[in-house]
C-alpha cells in the first residue's frame, strides 16, 4: 500500500552546501522551518551541517514544535580521493547519529536517509560542463573503484552503527551526473546497502531533458528508495548549452523552476511511485542561490501544484 508524504529542504531557501555560497548569510533555519510548515509540508531535510542544531534534543524540539519529521541529510564527500574516505567516514557517522537520535525522539513513522553524494561544485571541469558532460570528463577505471568502494564503506558503516539506509544522490556539477554514470555506480555497489535518491531535476539536467525520465525510473526500479521532486526548465537548459553557462550560472538563471513549469512529468512519476507501493517522503527541492526569488512563495506554489495532482 502506497503512502506518500511531502517534505521540502533548506536548499529551496538558498541554504546550500557549495563553496560558491560560503560567506553569504542564509535565511535562519527557524524562519525556513516556519515557512515550510506553513506551506503544508510535513518533513524537512537537515541541510548543511551546522545550519540547524546539531544536538538531537534541540533539533527534535525544533521539529516537534512545528509538527515536522526529519527526512534525511545531504553529505558531500570527494569520493574519488581515497585519502578523503577516512574523514568522510567520520563525517557520515556523525550525521547519521544525529539523524537516528533525532528521529527516535520524534517517534517517526519513516526513518530518515543518509543522502551521500560527491563533493559537488568543486571540480572546475564538472562545474563548467554541467548538463553536457562527456565520458572523457568522467572517472577513470581506477577512480571508479575507489569511488564505489567509498560509497559502500560509508553506507555499511551508517547501517551498522545506526540502522539507517544510505541513498546516493546523482548531482550536476559533480561526478555521477549523467545517466551512464548513475548506471555505473549502481552496477558497482551493493543493492542491499546502497540505494538511489532519484532527483527528477538533476536527472533531466544531466540527461539533456526529460525524455528519458520515466524509463530511467523503471530501469533503476528497486534501487530508488527516496525521491527528490525538482523541475527542470528545458528553455533555460538549452540557453545554458548555447551560452556555455556553468552550473551556478544555470541555477541562477532558474534552470530548476517551480514544479509544473518545466518538463518533468510529475503525474507520471507519482503514478510510478504508487505502482511500486512507495512509502515515505518525497522531498521538494527548488534549488536557489542565496537571495534568489521568493522561497516562501515558491514553497506555497509547489505544494499547491502537488495537491492539484493528488499529493
Amino acid at each position: 500500500m502506497s503512502e506518500i508524504r511531502v517534505g521540502n529542504a533548506p536548499c529551496s531557501w538558498g541554504a546550500l552546501e557549495f563553496e560558491e555560497t560560503r560567506g553569504t548569510r542564509p535565511i535562519p533555519y527557524e524562519q525556513m522551518l516556519d515557512e515550510l510548515a506553513e506551506a503544508g509540508y510535513t518533513g524537512s531535510e537537515l541541510g548543511d551541517w551546522g545550519y540547524m542544531p546539531t544536538e538531537p534534543d534541540e533539533l527534535a524540539a525544533a521539529f516537534h514544535a512545528r509538527g515536522l519529521e526529519l527526512t534525511g541529510a545531504f553529505v558531500g564527500i570527494p569520493l574519488k580521493d581515497s585519502t578523503a574516505h577516512r574523514p568522510g567516514l567520520e563525517r557520515v557517522r556523525q550525521v547519521a547519529r544525529l539523524l537516528a537520535q533525532t528521529a527516535e525522539r520524534l517517534e517517526q513513522t519513516f526513518p530518515p536517509y543518509l543522502v551521500l553524494a560527491d563533493d559537488n561544485g568543486t571540480d572546475p571541469v564538472r562545474v563548467a560542463h554541467a548538463g553536457r558532460v562527456t565520458p572523457e570528463m568522467g572517472l577513470s577505471a581506477p577512480e571508479w573503484r575507489v569511488f564505489a568502494q567509498g560509497v559502500e564503506q560509508m553506507a555499511r558503516a551508517v547501517w551498522e552503527e545506526t540502522g539507517l539506509r544510505t541513498v546516493f544522490h546523482h548531482h550536476c556539477a559533480g561526478y555521477v551526473e549523467a545517466p551512464w554514470e548513475i548506471d555505473e555506480l549502481l552496477e558497482r555497489t551493493d543493492p542491499e546497502r546502497v540505494g538511489l535518491v532519484f532527483d527528477t531535476g538533476h536527472y533531466a539536467f544531466g540527461a539533456g531533458g526529460c525524455h528519458d525520465l520515466l524509463s530511467a525510473l523503471r530501469r533503476y526500479g528497486h534501487r530508488v528508495w527516496y525521491v527528490h521532486f525538482k523541475d527542470f526548465s528545458p528553455t533555460v537548459g538549452q540557453k545554458a548549452q548555447e551560452e556555455g553557462w556553468d552550473y551556478f550560472q544555470a541555477v541562477r538563471h532558474g534552470v530548476f523552476c517551480r514544479l509544473g513549469e518545466g518538463c518533468v512529468d510529475f503525474p507520471g512519476v507519482v503514478a510510478w511511485l504508487r505502482s511500486r507501493g512507495y512509502r515515505g517522503y518525497v522531498t521538494v527541492e527548488q534549488d536557489v542561490l542565496p537571495g534568489m526569488g521568493s522561497p516562501q512563495e515558491n514553497a506555497r506554489r509547489n505544494r499547491a501544484y502537488l495537491r492539484s495532482i493528488g499529493l
